[in-house]
């Protein structure tokens, strides 16, 4: 079934209840949202669109930009959300691949992307206030009527990822995984009648699209949608609310506040917290100063979310919880065979969540997957005998920054077209407000100066990715077989951001 019309059964009896209310009280219904996404499917199909198609959007969060999203499964269209923060050779990159019929964009940026969006079919506009040509476009056409019938293991959304080799892979995503998983959330944190999300998080990834506003969809519950996070904001809303999700960053800014305390979160019945891992000063010091315990949970682009902290009974600093109900996880060894309780190993997971692969890359999604269907996540752990999960670090390289993923290649790539440039080393350290913080280690000419380098990146790389300092050094450390010693780098510079 369209993932849509599950979300249409869940709100029928509540169409003119509230369900988007933003920072300054107005709200929009259910009905509301759902018809503004008939309005955008109708403009979609008008540009000459069909089912299974792909739509990119890197737009601003906005209650339109989600009704963007809806608008492509009621047409059973294919939905590429995009960081603003990308570059234009980084689009051009997910443009091309996907061979996108259609890409939305930001007003401002359209001068800006309409050459490297020269192969689609259709581009249009749409910003944070509901203006631009796609919001045009509906006044010259009749909204969607129906929604078009899906297959369960038919595309709804596809989100990319990357890995070591600095290549994005689109995790493609069908309507069973992501229901299925929206379900077994709403199940284990115990939604219950009038709760209220507070949403903080940006809307092109699973966390804040899929994670929280699937959820309140299937409970039928109001959202306090803001479109950035702001500690004073957020203050202001959490009385309102009784969820709130975030990633760590979002929980050490608020203890950051020192007027921040336990009346801000009187009304909050659960805190969940992941994207990243969260240290546990951050876990022990809101307990500490609100009285409430942080529920961590575990997952990926991939297959959504995999574990999580039970809401009922108690939730450990540092571990990521259990499988959520018809979830598949195990932890294997490096010789092949599960791991026993307390033993490390590779974290692989099976189940209804778990992305059919990447797309048009049958090699690496093969790569990735075992002969009895498991996924090969690259998180390395273990599980205690109650099969709770603990996580102790990632198989690759990859940093984790404000809870975004970072590939240190695809920056390694950028820094050593530098003039000048020998070689160099990018890693996370420790960061008490980003988690990670992404550096670069440098083997260079003298006439190289962080400038050049932080001007090179710049050009190239979204924010979130660039290095926040550039270490100088005369070599990079090596084993026998030649291979770059991160760890020894990690290791040495650990207390960096702490100095």
């Amino acid at each position: 079934m369209n993932l849509l019309q599950v979300f249409l059964d869940r709100t029928g009896d509540v169409g003119n209840e509230p369900f988007l209310t933003v920072p300054d009280g107005t709200s929009l219904s259910f009905d509301d949202v759902f018809a503004r996404a008939a309005e955008f499917a109708g403009a979609l199909v008008a540009t000459g669109a069909v089912i299974g198609d792909r739509v990119v959007a890197q737009v601003d969060k906005s209650t339109d930009a989600f009704a963007l999203y809806l608008a492509c499964l009621q047409t059973g269209m294919v939905y590429i959300p995009l960081n603003v923060a990308y570059t234009p050779s980084e689009v051009a990159f997910f443009l091309a691949d996907t061979e996108a019929a259609v890409f939305v964009c930001r007003p401002q940026d359209h001068a800006t992307l309409a050459f490297v969006a020269k192969d689609v079919n259709a581009v249009l506009t749409l910003d944070a206030e509901g203006r631009g040509s796609l919001p045009a476009k509906v006044s010259l056409v009749e909204p969607y009527v129906g929604v078009v019938d899906r297959a369960d293991d038919d595309l709804a959304c596809m989100l990319y990822t990357s890995g070591t080799t600095g290549r994005s892979k689109g995790a493609m995503l069908t309507h069973r995984n992501l229901a299925s998983n929206a379900e077994a959330l709403h199940q284990v944190w115990a939604w219950q009648p009038g709760d209220v999300l507070l949403h903080i998080l940006p809307i092109f990834h699973v966390h804040g699209l899929f994670v929280a506003l699937h959820c309140a969809l299937l409970n039928a519950s109001e959202v306090i949608y803001l479109t950035t996070f702001d500690t004073t904001a957020v203050r202001a809303q959490l009385p309102r609310a009784t969820v709130m999700m975030g990633v760590p960053t979002h929980y050490s800014r608020l203890l950051a506040d020192p007027a921040f305390g336990p009346d801000d979160c009187r009304t909050i019945r659960l805190f969940t917290s992941g994207s990243a891992p969260m240290t546990e000063p951050v876990f022990g010091a809101f307990t500490e100063r609100t009285g409430h315990t942080i529920c961590e949970r575990y997952g990926m682009t991939e297959c959504g979310i995999i574990t999580s902290n039970p809401y009922d009974g108690e939730r450990i600093a540092g571990t990521v919880g259990y499988a959520l109900p018809g979830v598949e996880m195990r932890v294997v060894t490096e010789d092949g065979t599960v791991a026993a309780p307390g033993q490390t190993g590779i974290v692989q997971t099976r189940g209804p969540h778990l992305s059919p692969g990447y797309w048009r890359l049958p090699g690496k999604t093969a790569e990735e997957m075992t002969e009895d269907g498991f996924f090969r996540t690259g998180d390395v752990g273990s599980v205690d005998e109650s099969g709770r999960l603990t996580l102790a670090g990632r198989a690759g390289d990859m940093i984790i920054s404000g809870g975004y993923n970072v590939y240190p290649k695809e920056i390694e790539l950028v820094l050593d077209e530098v003039e000048g440039v020998v070689e160099t080393a990018v890693v996370g350290l420790p960061h008490t407000d980003f988690g990670e913080g992404v550096v670069a280690f440098v083997v260079a000419d003298p006439a190289v100066t962080p400038d050049r380098l932080a001007e090179a990146c710049q050009h190239d790389l979204a924010r979130f990715k660039q290095p926040k300092h550039y270490f100088f050094v005369t070599e990079l450390p090596r084993n026998a077989m030649g291979k770059v010693q991160k760890a020894q780098l990690r290791s040495e510079n650990a207390d960096f951001f702490a100095r």
